[in-house]
């Protein structure tokens, strides 16, 4: 009897308080178990996956269609990280495909895909063109090469910070894309870029208020001093 008390007490909690709770789960394998208790668990759920204005599945062992499948309930999703991890959630190109499908990409604000060096241009092109929204973009420590800076620039107006850390094969032609394009940008992290010290005299002509990171490299008087070159 007491079981059969128990199952009545969870049947009458609204799917609205359900919702609420599952919202203060951290932990996504503790979501994916709650979610297989019964149908109403289910719904609450996914319900209080479409409040959520942040998913952080850095840390997480998370692949593809995982992710994915989170994403795509997550209809009110402002700050999307998916950055790789020695152990933890691993993007490839078909994941980002996949996520470009999502209804709240074209909301985003911030995106990080932090050392995801599963991806490339192709994947990155494709999430791009529809996070038209976004202010704030990490893809330090990627493969990507001026044709995700292009798409960046065409599609994001409103970015305002940028990490391009270990961008190795980004060149002088997307950073001066991205910076005559994007209007709005005020930091721009190029730590580990193999690109001329003069782009980044280029770079503030177009726009003098930009900040060039790291702070310990700075512009002044035309000169470089202490810029990093590999």
């Amino acid at each position: 009897m007491r079981g059969g008390d128990e199952e009545a007490h969870i049947d009458r909690l609204p799917i609205d308080l359900l919702a609420h709770i599952f919202c203060l789960f951290s932990s996504f394998r503790d979501l994916a178990q709650a979610s297989s208790v019964c149908r109403k668990w289910r719904q609450g759920v996914k319900e209080s996956l479409a409040r959520r204005e942040t998913l952080n599945f850095s840390g997480w062992k998370m692949d593809d269609e995982s992710t994915t499948r989170l994403v795509l309930l997550a209809y009110s999703l402002k700050e999307l990280d998916i950055s790789r991890s020695r152990w933890g959630c691993q993007i490839t190109d078909y994941g980002l495909k996949q996520l470009s499908t999502a209804k709240c990409i074209s909301n985003l604000s911030s995106v990080s895909m932090w050392g995801s060096t599963g991806i490339t241009d192709k994947g990155v092109v494709q999430l791009i063109s529809r996070a038209t929204s976004l202010q704030h973009l990490n893809v330090g420590g990627t493969f990507i090469t001026d044709l995700s800076l292009f798409a960046i620039a065409d599609s994001c107006p409103n970015l305002k910070t940028i990490v391009l850390w270990g961008c190795r094969h980004v060149t002088e032609n997307g950073l001066l894309a991205l910076v005559n394009k994007c209007r709005k940008l005020e930091s721009i992290n190029v730590w580990g870029m193999r690109v001329p010290l003069d782009c980044f005299i280029g770079l503030l002509t177009i726009s003098p208020a930009l900040q060039i990171q790291p702070k310990g490299t700075l512009l002044n008087d035309e000169r470089v001093h202490a810029w990093p070159v590999y």
